[in-house]
């Protein structure tokens, strides 16, 4: 790191950071309370609050949104006539899955090999304590040049809404120059990258029913309606033979124009299996970033260890489908439900349910704002150029800020490398990510203010 004042500071830092992320790894704060205790969530909440307190925010509040979670907000005023920047981060995390996958227990904050793991350390608990440290290096090095309002979201893993809904009604709340999301991540580990497309997503439950109960597969098998076997029909519906995704009228053959996705590095960092091939067609960045994915989240059937011999009544799976920027995230659903349907086979009847729904976003990285975080950029990472990425996930506030707000400049950044393994066991963070970000955070800040870095 280099001798810019900014960095020696976050330096010393880090320790202090490590312990706070080890505090707020702890929480078990999944937004989905049929799983997680509702408790844990707000504890979570609670100890950002207490942070934002430390640390001079004013206005400090729990926001209860919509859909029955908490969001975190607090505003740190700056100099008379100063710009506004909203910084953005979520501390509701994925469930950790299979627990007995991970080397170390997901809800401990664990070094080993240069990195720390733990279910949420990078996705987005880490982008919390970023924020704090990059205000921090401001606050020794002269204050923080801008206003800055932070708000830190409680269900976005979830999708369900509930803060988008919470700023429509309360639209002065979280109004500003420009929006840090920071959600995102380096294209890889020590290459800065802003991220400048998401694709939105939509998720569904289907249902197939085919008979008032379960049949004794032996006497009824063969031409008693299996739903389970309707079912897979129709998951398979949803791919090409080569794999691509095949929503009727749903067009998949955009072309990514920005940075490439070298494919075998691709397969080292999705740890792809030796003999097994990618799907899809087009450029590894066509197929993540400018294409329609579904993904089978998951499905309800019996387990094979007690399964009865026996033709299944019911089944149901979890859908997401990704949409890239264009498509709208409404349109895409009712295009996948239609599918569902006319696809679904032996007249069996089928049911989908909307979970969740999030459009598409794509920034303009001709902005000031842009400029200022490459400058920043260089410093934070000397003799690296800031490159310019997609993103195959989604973050579906931040097309409820542009449309709230269309002057404002939004840029994502963050922690989520391809190594950080976010959603799956053993997540981890790189603290040298952790380390270079705060301070291109920092001086990002000072570069917009008009500062030098």
């Amino acid at each position: 790191m280099s001798s810019n004042p900014v960095a020696v500071t976050v330096a010393s830092l880090m320790p202090r950071a490590k312990e706070e992320l080890t505090q707020l790894v702890a929480f078990k704060s999944v937004a989905d309370f049929d799983q997680f205790p509702r408790e844990e969530s707000e504890a979570a909440a609670r100890w950002i609050a207490d942070a934002l307190t430390a640390e001079g925010f004013q206005d400090v509040a729990l926001l209860d949104t919509p859909d029955g979670t908490q969001s975190v907000y607090g505003f740190l005023p700056g100099p008379e006539g100063a710009k506004t920047v909203l910084l953005y981060a979520h501390y509701d995390v994925q469930p950790p899955l299979d627990e007995a996958g991970w080397t170390t227990p997901p809800f401990e904050l664990t070094e080993r090999d240069g990195r720390w793991y733990g279910r949420g350390a990078a996705d987005c608990k880490g982008g919390v304590i970023m924020h704090l440290l990059a205000l921090r290096a401001l606050k020794a090095n002269g204050g923080v040049p801008v206003h800055v309002k932070i708000i830190v979201e409680g269900s976005e893993e979830q999708g369900t809404g509930g803060l988008e809904r919470y700023a429509e009604e309360h639209p002065d709340l979280l109004t500003a120059d420009t929006v840090v999301i920071g959600d995102a991540g380096n294209f890889r580990a020590g290459l800065p990258t802003v991220t400048t497309t998401l694709r939105g997503m939509t998720l569904v439950r289907v249902r197939i029913d085919t008979l008032e109960g379960n049949l004794h597969s032996g006497q009824f098998g063969g031409a008693a309606p299996d739903a389970l076997a309707a079912l897979v029909r129709v998951l398979d519906s949803l791919r090409a033979e080569d794999g691509s995704t095949t929503v009727d009228g749903l067009t998949g053959d955009s072309v990514w124009q920005g940075i490439q996705y070298d494919e075998e590095q691709f397969r080292r960092d999705a740890k792809v299996l030796d003999g097994v091939e990618l799907i899809g067609s087009g450029t590894v960045a066509d197929r993540i970033w400018a294409r329609p994915a579904v993904t089978v989240l998951g499905i309800d059937c019996p387990p094979v260890v007690g399964a009865t011999p026996s033709v299944q009544a019911s089944a149901r799976a979890l859908l997401s489908l990704r949409v890239p920027p264009g498509v709208d995230a409404a349109k895409a659903t009712e295009l996948l439900r239609a599918h569902v349907e006319s696809h679904t086979p032996w007249g069996a009847r089928v049911t989908v349910e909307q979970i969740g729904q999030g459009q598409a976003f794509r920034a303009d990285p001709a902005s000031p704002a842009y400029q200022a975080m490459a400058d920043a950029m260089a410093v934070a990472y000397p003799g690296e150029e800031m490159q310019y990425a997609g993103q195959g996930g989604s973050i579906p506030l931040c097309n409820t800020l542009a449309a709230l707000y269309p002057k404002a400049e939004i840029l994502l950044i963050g922690l989520s490398e391809p190594e950080a393994q976010i959603h799956a066991v053993n997540e981890s963070v790189s603290p040298d990510e952790l380390e270079r970000l705060s301070v291109a955070e920092a001086l990002f800040l000072r570069n917009y203010a008009g500062g030098v870095a």
